[in-house]
């Protein structure tokens, strides 16, 4: 028995090693607040109402009673393998009306919706083309791997005539 529980201890010894290296458990993309771009940053003006800029930004993710002319976009993103992104957007009001924003550096639409691209893509793709030698040697394969190949068996003939649905000797 205390050679069993002896081995149990060397393999959850090793077993980080191992998992950290080559195993990592699958974690979901978490994404929270409000996705604001530069395109729609550009569109607030000073003296706009506080409808407009919802329109343009959405509902903001925090307002506080206590910050009555505040609101508060923040937008987070973490995905396994990547550095996670965190962007805010406060916007200013007086009264009902716009006064002014501060932001981080927003990226613009497009290169958002890139940045979510998981998939990983090469420099460049291979260049698909093959010289006349080449050509040559796989015409040369391909006919010694025909004539080494037995020959395919012969389909059955087509089927023509088919029985009867019913049988002709009862009676209704």
């Amino acid at each position: 028995m205390l050679v069993i529980l002896g081995g149990c201890a060397s393999v959850r010894d090793s077993l980080p090693q191992v998992s950290g290296s080559m195993f990592s458990p699958y974690k979901i993309d978490i994404v929270q607040g409000n996705v604001v771009t530069r395109e729609q940053a550009d569109l607030l003006q000073p003296g706009m109402p506080r409808q407009q800029v919802r329109d343009i930004l959405g509902t903001p993710l925090v307002t506080s009673v206590f910050h009555a002319d505040r609101w508060d976009y923040v937008f987070t993103f973490r995905r396994q393998g990547q550095e996670p992104q965190r962007r805010r957007l406060t916007v200013f009001f007086r009264g009902d009306v716009l006064e002014r924003y501060e932001a981080d550096e927003l990226p613009s639409e497009s290169a958002f919706v890139s940045s979510l691209d998981a998939r990983k893509r090469s420099a460049r793709n291979p260049a698909l083309e093959a010289t006349p030698e080449q050509l040559q040697r796989f015409a040369e394969r391909n006919e010694q791997a025909a004539a080494t190949e037995p020959p395919a068996p012969a389909a059955p003939p087509p089927v023509t005539s088919y029985p009867p649905l019913e049988s002709s000797g009862g009676s209704n």
